[in-house]
């Protein structure tokens, strides 16, 4: 991991020429990431990968709903 490499003393400038990210990058996964293990990494990952399936579901319901009502209102 890139910011584990940062925190054992390699310097930046090599890390972000090894891995083709931009300082930029860098900073922002370690203001985001820092201080969080491997293990937690994944699981926030995980998390979002979910979350982001849930509110993929929610909206193909709503989505349904909405036509079902539609169905129903000219039927009436």
């Amino acid at each position: 991991m890139v910011l584990k490499q940062a925190e054992a003393g390699v310097p930046i400038q090599d890390l972000v020429r090894k891995y083709g990210i931009s300082e930029q990058t860098f900073y922002r996964w370690r203001k985001k990431y820092g201080g969080l293990s491997t293990s937690e990494v994944q699981e926030l990952k995980q998390l979002r990968d979910e979350n982001r399936r849930l509110k993929g579901l929610v909206a193909d319901l709503t989505l349904d709903k909405q036509i079902l009502q539609e169905v129903l209102a000219k039927k009436a």
